[in-house]
């Protein structure tokens, strides 16, 4: 504190570097950390089964992104943690590899495909996130499964990063299918907690509540996918990926109030059509 003349200097010197205050214990911590993340990462990475004995039922999620499973079971030569080690891992952690708090998982540890992960990304991930145990693991994913839920900032980013992080290798856009696996993880997360609550952005792009006014309901996630599969096609662009996001957060739930005069991609210009034309044949 000496060569601190405020109270609020030191304070902001120790949230930039804790460790600067503990001396030798803190960075013996640090180093205890790391190596027992390391010791977690090698009991994973070096897992490998085949087909024929692979004890686990891949999920659908995982089927839908890797379409050929023998591509991604762990090379015990690497140093990447894949198929076969994640599923042990989530065994491990008593979660469902479907379960969409692993998606925020993948973002804080830089995993750079489903499944995959590397040891740099592992290590300074989840210290980083302050675990180095399976239960301390347990316990963030459920703090990040609450904060993906209720914070639409925190939503935004893991939505924004899951399309890099879900579209195949040389791929521009990503697949239908895939596009409607996450979406549907994501969409109902993020209404149930508060996050995709229903918004408009003002002049100076932040976001603002729309009163009682009903917004995006759980059925119309259901309404899409089968607009999508009427209507055919490949792939999902990444602007189109991007923009549905904000269209779940501003439209009303009569579509009603939908501008087709903004800058809104084609397919949800057809799919707001479409919509309006169920409702009223509904009513």
């Amino acid at each position: 504190m000496e060569k601190y003349k405020r109270l609020d200097a030191a304070m902001d010197s120790y949230y930039n570097d804790p460790n600067q205050f503990g001396g030798a214990s803190s960075k013996k911590t640090d180093t205890d950390r790391v190596a027992r993340l390391g010791a977690l990462f090698d009991k994973y990475k070096g897992l490998f089964s085949t087909i024929a004995t692979f004890p686990y039922p891949l999920s659908d999620i995982l089927y839908l992104y890797t379409c050929d499973y023998i591509a991604l079971v762990d090379d015990p030569d690497g140093d990447e943690i894949a198929i076969d080690g994640t599923l042990k891992w989530c065994d491990d952690l008593s979660v469902d590899p479907e379960d969409v708090a692993l998606l925020a998982i993948a973002y804080e540890l830089k995993s750079p495909s489903m499944g995959s992960w590397t040891r740099k990304g592992w290590v300074d991930g989840w210290r980083s996130l302050g675990q180095d145990t399976i239960d301390g693991m347990r316990t963030t994913l459920v703090q990040l499964s609450q904060k993906l839920a209720s914070d639409s900032r925190y939503f935004q980013q893991i939505y924004a990063y899951t399309f890099d992080f879900a579209r195949s290798e040389g791929q521009r856009s990503l697949g239908v299918d895939d596009a409607q696996g996450f979406w549907g993880l994501l969409i109902p997360h993020g209404l149930s907690g508060g996050a995709l609550s229903h918004m408009l952005s003002d002049d100076d792009g932040d976001d603002v509540m729309v009163g009682d006014e009903e917004g995006w309901k759980p059925e119309y996630t259901d309404w899409w996918f089968e607009f999508l599969h009427e209507k055919g096609g490949k792939g999902i662009s990444k602007d189109t990926w991007m923009m549905f996001l904000d269209f779940v957060r501003a439209i009303d739930a009569n579509f009603e109030k939908y501008d087709e005069t903004a800058a809104w991609p084609s397919t949800i210009d057809d799919f707001v059509a479409w919509a309006r034309e169920k409702r009223a044949s509904e009513q």
